[in-house]
């Protein structure tokens, strides 16, 4: 039957949805990867220091911070497409804009501006597939989302390093960073034509009272009546529960915590480092002593495809053998790994520069870490944990912590090697991976297998939090 002309209509249809709206994390991605390489440009060109630099990676992300504060209620009045719509839109400007920049005060403030469509989209684009992807196939079009995020950054990489290479070897003096903030421009007008054709979330148009529409787009799915009657039930079962967070935060201490767990969790993810590597990697090669640009930015790439590859070890494993061993050896991987690149950076690389290769070995060695646990099965146990009348407020508040603190790595960063020097700060991060290894210890709990509702029943039964998933 999976080979009837029939059912692979459906899977084309289905997935084009899915594909067309996960091109919102592609872009998300190519707006945190480009910065990475177009740094060393912009410093030459503007005349501009650490600090200056600092606030330019970081703006984009405090202007996530806020466009992930306002999704809520965009995507609510408006709509999960059209809002997408209005993301794509401020991807296009805000690339032009940073593209066009006469100074590092307007490029923060573009930055900014790009960083309110990279908020709204990292909010609204999975939601938006979580409400529309049929039960079978919603995973994988949620992991989609997730896995273009880390295309996008391998993309940026490998944008910038041919444009740096063009800039070397051709003779350019200028304007080589621009094309790298600008073009992203293109893949976003893709992206908004693509919307253009795609449905309605059928869960908005139910709250919106427009049923027969919300069939509508499950029959131009192809869907059959009874995948629909399923759909349909579905919905209307969850709508029976209202959505009041707020109120539940100032009423009930079990939804307190989880929103607190949540909010720990986040701020771990961040506070590996992962960030520190991504937005400065051609910073870290030069530390060491990989002093060419174009191998500081071909290192860049390397990083990024490890990313997308080790990724595909959580995506095989996180439901066999369960998250929290997962996020044990994640840890102790990148613990190590970070130490010991802090260490071979405390041994004086310049004087040893044999020391560059394993010390970059050991930084792969953690991106591996990341991608096979932190990266996204801290985003799998925040979406597991809240119970389902405060998910919306439980994921807003996630969502704006991570932006938040991914805002304050990407600000300290720099300024932190200049103080304590380059192997201190990597021994300093390497650190709180092994102490993260005791909050996990201590009041994670273990979801697999485990229904949300249970998580939920145990929650607010009061169990404690690492006991929730029992």
């Amino acid at each position: 039957m999976t080979n009837s002309p029939a059912a692979k209509k459906v899977s084309l249809i289905v997935y084009f949805i899915g594909f067309t709206a996960a091109l919102a994390g592609l872009l998300f991605g190519l707006d945190v990867g480009v910065i990475s390489g177009a740094q060393h440009f912009i410093e030459k060109e503007f005349k501009i220091g650490d600090q200056q630099i600092e606030i330019i990676v970081s703006a984009l992300l405090w202007g996530a911070v806020f466009g992930t504060l306002i999704s809520g209620v965009i995507s609510s009045h408006f709509g999960r497409r059209r809002t997408i719509l209005v993301s794509a839109v401020i991807f296009i400007l805000g690339s032009l804009a940073c593209a066009m920049a006469p100074n590092e005060h307007a490029l923060i403030v573009s930055r900014f501006f790009l960083g309110i469509a990279v908020g709204v989209a990292s909010f609204t684009a999975p939601l938006y597939l979580s409400e529309i992807a049929p039960r079978t196939v919603r995973g994988s079009m949620i992991s989609m989302y997730q896995l273009m995020i880390t295309i996008g950054i391998v993309l940026a990489f490998l944008s910038d390093t041919w444009l740096a290479s063009y800039a070397t070897f051709g003779g350019i003096t200028g304007g080589h960073w621009r094309i790298m903030l600008g073009i992203i421009a293109l893949p976003a007008a893709v992206m908004f034509v693509g919307v253009l054709f795609l449905p309605e979330s059928p869960r908005w148009l139910f709250l919106k009272g427009l049923k027969e529409r919300a069939v509508n787009v499950f029959r131009r799915m192809h869907l059959d009546d009874a995948e629909i009657a399923a759909e349909v039930q579905e919905i209307e079962d969850s709508m029976k529960v209202r959505q009041n967070g707020f109120q539940m935060f100032l009423q009930n201490s079990n939804f307190r915590r989880a929103i607190g767990l949540g909010i720990g969790l986040q701020i771990i993810q961040q506070l590996t480092g992962i960030n520190v590597v991504m937005y400065y990697a051609p910073k870290i090669f030069a530390l060491a002593g990989f002093e060419d640009v174009n191998e500081q930015m071909w290192g860049t790439v390397i990083v990024g495809v490890t990313n997308v590859l080790a990724t595909f070890i959580a995506i095989a494993f996180v439901d066999k053998l369960g998250r929290k061993p997962i996020m044990y050896a994640g840890f102790v991987v990148m613990g190590l790994a970070l130490l010991t690149v802090g260490s071979l950076f405390n041994a004086d690389i310049e004087k040893n520069p044999s020391l560059g290769y394993p010390a970059i070995g050991a930084l792969l060695v953690f991106i591996i870490g990341f991608a096979m646990s932190a990266g996204p099965i801290i985003w799998v146990i925040c979406s597991e944990i809240y119970p389902l009348a405060g998910r919306d407020l439980g994921v807003t508040c996630s969502t704006a912590t991570n932006w938040i603190s991914n805002a304050i790595v990407g600000q300290t960063f720099l300024t932190m090697l200049s103080t304590l020097g380059g192997g201190n700060t990597f021994l300093l991060y390497g650190g709180l991976n092994v102490l993260f290894i005791l909050f996990f210890l201590v009041l994670v709990p273990e979801t697999k297998g485990i229904s949300l509702e249970q998580i939920e029943r145990n929650l607010m039964s009061g169990l404690k939090l690492r006991k929730i998933g029992k």
